[in-house]
């Protein structure tokens, strides 16, 4: 039933996104490493104080698509993953550079939860095989995503984890990164709030932008499917 929520919130979010979305402030790639394996960036959601992220998605109003541009490439480390919860930070002294590998998440840093007591990230329907060969992240009908009471959603100092991505070769800039996600959450006081078509390298649209966006894209579906 919860996983239900989440695609149906999708549409849900053109009714929703006049009031609730400006929960979402903006998303930010924020660069945390560079090295032999390229520019590492961290994804992260900016929350209003209470909020959370319980899924990333993409569905038939809004694919969600990460990839590169300019030249570059995805780095993949073949001791990791395509989610936080196959990235085990024991192995860092090891093989220093799993740290860099390219995945997704929601709060939680790695496979312990860090900096939660745990990491009980899930997704579905997401086909990882273009992503872990250095390729796009794209799904037209698939999520990664907690539950409700996994506080692992929770914004910590107005933040979200949202994923990792390091890039090797083009300009050298988040602008290397490009695509769009959508993002269901709720606000502090449990309501929920859907971002469609959400990216990093502009800002998030308006609260009444986003719901044109997501008709625009309803429209545009049911043409192709019509």
């Amino acid at each position: 039933m919860k996983l239900t929520s989440v695609f149906a919130g999708a549409v849900g979010g053109l009714v929703l996104a006049s009031t609730a979305s400006a929960n979402l402030q903006s998303l930010s790639m924020d660069l945390v490493n560079t090295g032999s394996e390229g520019n590492t960036y961290r994804l992260f959601a900016n929350l209003d104080a209470g909020a959370r992220i319980d899924a990333v998605y993409g569905n038939s109003v809004g694919t969600l698509s990460i990839g590169v541009d300019n030249g570059a490439t995805m780095y993949q480390n073949s001791n990791g993953g395509p989610t936080s919860k196959e990235i085990n930070s024991n192995f860092f002294p090891f093989v220093p550079s799993m740290e860099w590998d390219s995945y997704v998440s929601i709060g939680a840093l790695y496979q312990d939860g860090n900096p939660f007591g745990s990491n009980n990230l899930n997704n579905i329907g997401i086909d990882w095989s273009s992503f872990e060969s250095g390729g796009t992240l794209e799904t037209d009908n698939g999520s990664w995503f907690v539950t409700p009471e996994d506080a692992q959603g929770n914004e910590l100092n107005g933040q979200v984890f949202l994923g990792q991505f390091t890039v090797q070769g083009g300009l050298g800039s988040a602008d290397d990164l490009v695509g769009q996600i959508n993002i269901q959450g709720k606000d502090a006081d449990g309501n929920t709030f859907n971002a469609i078509g959400a990216t990093w390298n502009s800002p998030v649209p308006a609260p009444g932008a986003l719901a044109l966006l997501g008709l625009a894209g309803l429209a545009s579906s049911r043409r192709r499917r019509g």
